[in-house]
């Protein structure tokens, strides 16, 4: 048994695309055996067992034998490549007492993703402005390449590198304009612009401080309005406790005269006469002198106290003559 595939036994294709891995073989005489194909991806580490990709003509693991193995050719194809099918693969032809096996290895190429373009530090005018470019996918070696697409040709004080740095020194207005980075590998190239500016440091400077004095202003004006707002709101509660704590408004003292004058009336059982002075109902009833007659509450009948008067007079706290 004799493997006749020759040529690369490394290949290289790109993600997505498809590959035929050649094994063609040639049988002796002598072999009279049953036919028995074997494809294996080989592990780099001696320790760990290879990996059975195909077993004979009925395929298996999203293989496929080109053309009927049984024919002389046990070459497979893969279809819609992935970074995981790297690897060297090895195909074994086997019949009895015959058999031989070649390897190849596949490489699987990832292009470049859509670069991510920014500028590192800032823009200012008579500073070093460092514009980078870098993809988060893709094969290496992967390379970057930066050009000036408007404004004019690249400055003459730019220098930039593979890695994707491009730095201008001196930065002016001249060498403001769109710059397009690419980045490519052998598979693909993809690519980003960056918009550059030239910024004076002076304005930079005093616009980011007249923000922020406008802030401290607009905070300020803030805590004033609810300062203000506690304080009212303070004064108007203490306005209510006030009021809840007022004592009930008292009668008006006419009538309070009123009502202690008829008491009165009522429990001496007598009524005032014209004329006639009353002495105060504390203690014991004193002697009460009247220069005229003097008529008690139940008789009409008149009686001389003494010949010289009490003078009394009426007091309105207690509603009666003292």
């Amino acid at each position: 048994m004799v493997i006749t595939s020759s040529g690369s036994q490394t290949i290289q294709k790109a993600e997505k695309e498809s590959v035929n891995l050649g094994c063609t073989y040639t049988p002796a005489a002598e072999d009279k055996g049953e036919l028995d194909i074997e494809w294996s991806n080989v592990s780099p580490d001696m320790t760990q067992k290879d990996k059975l990709v195909s077993y004979r003509w009925g395929g298996g693991g999203g293989l496929k034998f080109s053309t009927e193995p049984n024919q002389g050719d046990a070459s497979i194809t893969i279809s819609a490549l992935r970074a995981s099918d790297t690897g060297t693969y090895q195909c074994k032809v086997k019949k009895a007492p015959g058999v031989d096996m070649r390897k190849v290895t596949l490489v699987v190429l990832v292009p470049p993703s859509v670069p991510k373009c920014w500028v590192e530090g800032g823009e200012e005018k008579g500073a070093t402005v460092t514009l980078r470019c870098k993809s988060s996918k893709g094969s290496i070696p992967l390379t970057y390449v930066w050009t000036r697409e408007t404004g004019g040709a690249m400055p003459a004080a730019a220098t930039q590198d593979v890695g994707g740095e491009l730095v201008i020194k001196n930065h002016t207005d001249s060498y403001t304009g769109t710059y397009v980075c690419e980045a490519k590998n052998s598979v693909g190239q993809a690519q980003c612009k960056y918009n550059l500016h030239a910024y004076n440091l002076g304005k930079i400077v005093g616009g980011v401080i007249g923000g922020l004095l406008l802030l401290i202003l607009l905070l300020i004006l803030i805590w004033l309005l609810i300062v203000c707002c506690q304080k009212k709101r303070y004064q108007k509660e203490a306005a209510n406790e006030i009021r809840e704590d007022a004592p009930a408004p008292e009668s008006r003292p006419a009538s309070r005269q009123s009502s202690r004058h008829s008491s009165f009336q009522s429990m001496a059982g007598y009524r005032t006469h014209q004329g006639v002075q009353y002495s105060s109902v504390r203690g014991h009833m004193p002697s009460i002198h009247e220069s005229g007659p003097m008529y008690t509450g139940s008789s009409n009948s008149p009686s001389i106290a003494g010949d010289k008067a009490t003078s009394l007079k009426y007091d309105e706290r207690y509603g009666y003559a003292v």
